[in-house]
């Protein structure tokens, strides 16, 4: 997921995606202790597509305090 497209999503699209990336994560890390993904880099991917989604949840927190 790009950063203009997690722009472009709105505040509470933005709580149910990463709530919703977060779970995914959890399964995809309980199945790969399991049986070894193919690409381990879909973890990694994941981590930054909610870091990215995060970041700009934060960023909205603080302009609406100002």
């Amino acid at each position: 997921m790009k950063n203009s497209e997690v722009i472009e999503m709105t505040t509470d699209d933005l709580k149910e995606r990463v709530a919703a990336e977060k779970a995914a994560l959890n399964k995809m890390t309980m199945n790969h202790t399991v049986t070894p993904l193919e690409n381990t880099m879909q973890i990694r991917a994941k981590r930054k597509d909610i870091a990215r989604m995060m970041t700009e949840l934060r960023k909205r927190e603080l302009t609406v305090k100002k």
